[in-house]
């Protein structure tokens, strides 16, 4: 059940981080970032790749709350078979 808790939280957080890279950067040029008034030294593949893992750690994130503040999802990994769900 853990594996499925996992599949929850990284799917839909990996699909959105794959369409907010897209938009991002899209209008934004890698080429013009600055980090703390200084121009970031690496490939465009490298800021594509650390800006992709930090959309998807937000998005992960953002996924394991919604799951954790949803009745009824925990308890069902336990063994709880009371049903809280909104739905």
């Amino acid at each position: 059940m853990k594996t499925r808790l996992l599949l929850w939280i990284l799917w839909p957080a990996f699909m959105v981080a794959c369409l907010g890279e897209g938009l991002l950067f899209s209008l934004v040029d890698p080429e013009e970032l600055m980090f703390f008034g200084h121009a970031i030294e690496l490939s465009h593949e490298g800021i594509y790749t650390i800006g992709f893992f930090i959309i998807w750690s937000l998005c992960s994130f953002s996924s394991a709350l919604t799951l954790y503040i949803l009745p009824g999802v925990l308890g069902d990994l336990k063994g709880d078979s009371t049903d809280r769900s909104l739905i």
